[in-house]
């Protein structure tokens, strides 16, 4: 095996005694593999293989994502920028960042669930989604520093003018009955976080996020492996274990992206009748393809529409679906016509 890049690591253990370790990329019989190596005081070594394939895209992939887990336990590279990406931590991001660091580590967890209830009831009540109203990130910031006026409230990132005059008032009702230690502006946090732990914590950061990359891949793979075979979308559910609703949107991904997902369409589309598929074009040729809902009911009436969420939601759901797939055939056929134009 030939080492095309390595990587030297260093750290301490939970003890503070000094470790090492190796990261390391190697080529053989044109495949790729990946490891890790940690080196014991005393010399001897114990590895681990992260990866062995043909993909480099999937490599990079699993490299992002192991290492940054090394990272928040604590290692150290010897060259920086191990991660091959752009620098993401500068400026006004990092001050961003200090501060939800300290609202996830050092936040008040009861305050947390009791803003978490609010965003629930709120959410029911509006009929929207809970993230619509307020992210987890922005009812971290307010348990751990607790804002008392909205002057304080809009200190904090995520927090503007809009969400302050919608909520805001709400918000400061619940953090009003709170006691606090702190003070605002939040200065003092850069200065009491200490570096490591935000480096742990930043590092963990990026764990999630590779493994959501690792994992989308892994199941883009599947699909177009899939697709090459002949499969249905239910036999994909099987595989990849996404609702058909997520493997729809991940097709439509595919799609956008220049794959080829006829094979697929051909499967899924042979029941419905040319005089249907013929129906939904032109409503997508006089309606647009952005919004479903109108093509909808200019296809399948406004009856069908209007039924109720129990029994009836699942034969809408699979109405949607059917459109979304024949949406795709159709702004391909209009991107081929502007090409061709």
């Amino acid at each position: 095996m030939q080492i095309v890049f390595m990587n030297q690591m260093s750290g301490a253990d939970e003890s503070g005694h000094p470790r090492s370790a190796q990261v390391w990329i190697g080529e053989e019989e044109g495949g790729w593999r990946l490891g890790w190596r940690s080196i014991e005081q005393d010399g001897d070594f114990s590895d681990e293989e992260w990866y062995e394939g043909n993909s480099w895209n999937e490599l990079l992939c699993v490299y992002r994502h192991q290492l940054a887990k090394k990272l928040g336990e604590g290692f150290r590279p010897l060259i920086e920028g191990v991660f091959h990406e752009s620098v993401e931590n500068g400026g006004k991001s990092q001050v961003s960042q200090k501060l939800q660091c300290y609202s996830e580590l050092y936040g008040s967890e009861e305050l947390y669930t009791e803003l978490c209830a609010w965003r629930r009831r709120k959410a029911a009540s509006g009929r929207k989604a809970p993230y619509f109203i307020a992210s987890n990130r922005v009812l971290r910031m307010i348990s751990a520093f607790i804002p008392q006026t909205e002057e304080e409230l809009l200190q904090l990132p995520g927090i503007g003018t809009s969400k302050a005059s919608e909520h805001g008032a709400e918000w400061l009702e619940i953090t009003s009955k709170i006691e606090r230690t702190t003070s605002f502006p939040l200065d003092w946090v850069y200065s009491q976080l200490s570096e490591e732990v935000f480096l742990s914590w930043l590092y963990k950061q990026k764990e999630q996020k590779y493994k959501q990359e690792l994992e989308r891949f892994q199941i883009r793979r599947m699909m177009l492996l899939g697709i090459a075979e002949g499969v249905s979308l239910a036999q994909l559910e099987e595989r990849t274990s996404l609702s058909r609703r997520d493997l729809v949107e991940e097709l439509e991904g595919l799609e956008k992206e220049g794959y080829d997902t006829e094979q697929l369409l051909q499967v899924e589309l042979s029941t419905i009748t040319e005089t249907e598929q013929t129906t939904v074009w032109r409503a997508f040729e006089e309606l647009g393809d952005t919004f479903l809902k109108p093509v909808l009911q200019r296809v399948y009436g406004q009856a069908q529409t209007e039924k109720g969420e129990a029994e009836e939601i699942g034969g809408t759901e699979k109405l949607y679906e059917r459109l979304r797939l024949l949406r795709i055939r159709f702004r391909r056929a209009e991107a081929s016509k502007v090409k061709v134009s």
